[in-house]
């Protein structure tokens, strides 16, 4: 009855961690391409063929539905997978929607037109590769209309927090949001756009201050899964055992999630 969570790296820890709260009866396995990490960095090609590698390799362990907790191969690859590539006894969803959800302030599933809503300017914050894909601003106009989006993409942040230089990600992620400021001086709301960055949660927070309300992934996507479980039972797949795997060096990603989790997790070799 797996469910699989796939992320370039760490940072799908974070909805790992909020789905493993909410589900806590579901074995879930854990794909970290710590070996290729970044994504943001990719080109679109390259994404969808790592993405794709990955999700192969979860549906090899007993996983129906994967869960892509990478903005960046839910910005470039997912569309593609879902018209092209994924089986038809088989689901990967993303995690875009629940977001945008969450902002629009619509029900789980919705498919209502477009309407305007409480919240006009919107900054994103993501990888440069989902800057560049627009996917946010495209799944945002099925849902709302109205609604300006200013992005930034924030080089490096990911490959601080993947190397645990949390002094250095910090300072980035000021920097970003005051280059943010510059194009957006009063946004409503902060997105953050990449699973990584809810480690870096407070510090965005403080940077953009208390009247801008950040949204961040991971308990609204562990609230959707549950939803799309109870509508779609058929789609919990018949594995049973909890894994953390990696295509990178196992004693260190197991390391550095340990650190950023606060309790032990063991990785195992991918492949």
């Amino acid at each position: 009855m797996a469910v699989g969570i796939f992320d370039s790296g760490l940072g799908g820890l974070t909805v790992w961690d909020a789905v493993q709260r909410r589900l806590p009866d579901v074995p879930l396995v854990y794909f970290g391409d710590n070996a290729h990490a970044p994504y943001g960095v990719r080109d679109a090609e390259d994404i969808f063929q790592l993405t794709t590698k990955a999700t192969t390799r979860l549906f090899e362990a007993g996983c129906d539905l994967v869960i892509l907790a990478c903005n960046t191969a839910s910005a470039a690859a997912l569309r593609r997978m879902q018209e092209t590539w994924v089986p038809r006894d088989k689901r990967v969803l993303g995690v875009f929607v629940p977001l945008i959800e969450a902002l629009t302030e619509r029900q789980w599933g919705d498919n209502s037109p477009p309407r305007e809503v409480g919240v006009k300017h919107v900054a994103l914050f993501a990888t440069p590769a989902t800057v560049a894909s627009r996917a946010f601003q495209r799944e945002l106009a099925f849902r709302a209309i109205g609604v300006d989006v200013e992005a930034q993409a924030c080089g490096g942040v990911v490959d601080a927090i993947e190397d645990g230089d949390m002094i250095l990600a910090e300072t980035l992620v000021r920097a970003h949001v005051e280059a943010l400021r510059r194009k957006m001086p009063d946004p409503d709301a902060a997105i953050l756009g990449c699973t990584h960055y809810p480690l870096m949660e407070p510090v965005f927070k403080d940077a953009l201050g208390p009247q801008v309300k950040v949204f961040s992934q991971a308990n609204l996507v562990a609230e959707s899964l549950a939803d799309y479980l109870r509508r779609h039972p058929q789609m919990v797949g018949p594995g049973t055992e909890s894994l953390f795997l990696t295509t990178g060096r196992p004693r260190q990603v197991s390391d550095r999630a340990t650190q950023f989790l606060r309790r032990r997790i063991e990785f195992q070799p991918a492949w």
